[in-house]
């Protein structure tokens, strides 16, 4: 969690100046590559880590050894294969996709070099799920925050060369028309090195690490490896790939409900032809961004919370399975509520600190993104409930779950964007990600058959409400006092913070002290 967590403050300071750099129509190209790369990268990435992870964990617990090392060298066989043929589909995508989405080639580079982070990136999930499943999550931690930090040096240089040398740099790039364009790819071409540099680490990391000569017992073949594998990242990553299936119905609906009911006037420098893509581009650049970072951090949570479910499951120790499970949720919980309430409360003061020089694409966020602020909560506490539920073998669970979430998603935005512009997309997303939440947990406690002692979550409301009245309070005095928006920040940050922990503590005393000890296990009901 600390490893993710600087991965997303580096994250940030990648994100932010890079926003603040393109503009709204910059990050339009820088988005709409992503819109296509996400949905490939997940369908061939995202459920790498979760299965081996899961396989591991279930052969470590049997004392399989010899297993363990022959399903690391069966995923890295079958994924990398996957992650060159998923590299080559983006690349090939490039430009069609571009023209179809954007309208015209200015989002193709972009794409076209992001294509290769697909290869490393099944790569570095190989990895991580396998020593994940042995409960060692150090290295995970190391190869996140060397990405981070390699996204943001790299990424942040290059697109800062690309718009000063932009007309030497497209006779290398014909098909792209303007320095944005040319800066997007720059930007974009940073993340791929930041992947290729997590793969290097753990090639590296492989090739100095001590060798265990002590060979252990194989109960399973190569060919049952390769199908259990399968079995479980394949329905894992489509449920990833309608997850982000989300930012691809944001960035066609918006762009094109804007287009055809308008509501928006052009900023000063801005064509009104670009307006319909200067507001996607505001939205995905800044209120998506912002909106982001605390739920990775909650995902690695689902990462850390997976090889002790499976083992528990796999061992048929139930109250040991309740333990865990409510001791992540309850944790994720704790970390979201009052993140999303001082950020809802302080909207404009954040995005405003975050995006000094973008102060006509922050005015339209910012209403948009205190409407995604309850949709952060039920994300943040969706991730460790899909993990478990894959640890427990219910992988294609899921992907059932999130496909109705999409349905949810595209028909809050068809409905809604027209009446309230960009911030009905929030509202459909905060919609979206409650119904994922309440099925996940109807699936999970149904299927392993444990409950949790509700009163723990409950005192978390309570104490939510409390850190919200509290900011707003403080915010609202430090304002009518003059005082600029960091101080506002600071101050709401500090009484908001103390009136949701001394309501915490009040409310659930030991109760919740005991969950996030990991003593919050209530057995079989």
């Amino acid at each position: 969690m600390l490893s993710a967590a600087a991965a997303k403050v580096l994250g940030a300071v990648f994100k932010i100046p890079l926003t603040n750099m393109l503009g709204g129509v910059g990050m339009s190209y820088f988005s709409c590559a992503y819109s296509l790369f996400l949905p490939v990268y997940a369908l061939t990435v995202t459920g790498i880590s979760s299965a081996a992870a899961r396989l591991t964990a279930q052969a470590s617990a049997l004392g399989l050894y010899g297993d363990v090392k022959r399903i690391r060298r069966v995923a890295l066989a079958i994924f990398s294969a996957v992650g060159a043929v998923g590299s080559g589909l983006v690349f090939l995508l490039a430009r069609p996709f571009s023209v179809f989405s954007a309208g015209g080639t200015e989002a193709a580079p972009a794409i076209a070099v992001i294509a290769p982070s697909v290869f490393f990136g099944c790569i570095t999930a190989v990895e991580r799920g396998c020593y994940e499943g042995l409960n060692d999550m150090y290295p995970t931690a190391v190869s996140q925050v060397i990405e981070g930090a390699v996204r943001v040096g790299a990424g942040l240089w290059l697109c800062s060369y690309a718009l000063g040398h932009s007309d030497a740099l497209a006779e290398y790039l014909p098909f792209a028309v303007d320095e944005r364009a040319l800066a997007a790819a720059a930007g974009m071409l940073g993340v791929t090195l930041s992947s290729a540099a997590a793969a290097l680490f753990f090639a590296l990391a492989r090739l100095f690490a001590v060798r265990d000569k002590t060979g252990g017992e194989c109960a399973q073949s190569t060919g049952d490896i390769a199908r259990e594998l399968l079995s479980t990242a394949l329905p894992t990553g489509l449920g990833a790939v309608v997850t982000n299936l989300t930012a691809v119905i944001d960035m066609w609906t918006v762009i094109w409900c804007i287009s055809r009911f308008g509501g928006y006037e052009a900023p000063v420098g801005t064509d009104a032809s670009d307006v319909p893509q200067f507001v996607y581009g505001s939205f995905a650049g800044i209120a998506i961004t912002v909106f982001n970072l605390v739920p990775s951090v909650t995902n690695m949570l689902g990462k850390g919370i997976l090889p002790c479910v499976a083992e528990a499951w796999t061992s048929k120790n139930f109250a040991s399975l309740a333990a865990r499970s409510e001791q992540a949720l309850y944790t994720a919980a704790v970390i979201a509520v009052p993140a999303a309430c001082g950020m809802g409360v302080l909207s404009g003061e954040v995005l405003g600190v975050l995006f000094p020089r973008q102060s006509d694409e922050v005015e339209i966020c910012v209403g948009a993104f205190r409407c995604m602020m309850p949709g952060m909560v039920f994300l943040c506490v969706s991730f460790p409930l899909f993990s478990m539920l894959q640890a427990i073998g219910r992988a294609g669970t899921p992907l059932k779950i999130m496909s109705a979430g999409t349905i949810v998603k595209l028909a809050g935005n068809m409905l809604l964007i027209p009446v309230m512009g960009v911030e009905g997309a929030a509202v459909s997303t905060s919609v979206c990600y409650g119904v994922i939440l309440a099925a996940a947990a109807f699936a999970y406690f149904r299927t392993s058959g444990i409950s949790v002692d509700y009163r723990p979550f409950v005192s978390l409301v309570y104490s939510g409400t409390m850190c919200a009245g509290a900011a707003w309070l403080t915010a609202d005095i430090c304002r009518r006092a003059g005082l600029g928006s960091i101080a506002v920040i600071l101050a709401a940050a500090f009484f908001g913070g103390g009136a949701y922990f001394l309501s915490l503590w009040l409310s659930s005393g030991r109760t919740g002290l005991g969950v996030l000890k990991g003593a919050g296990g209530h057995g079989i009901h």
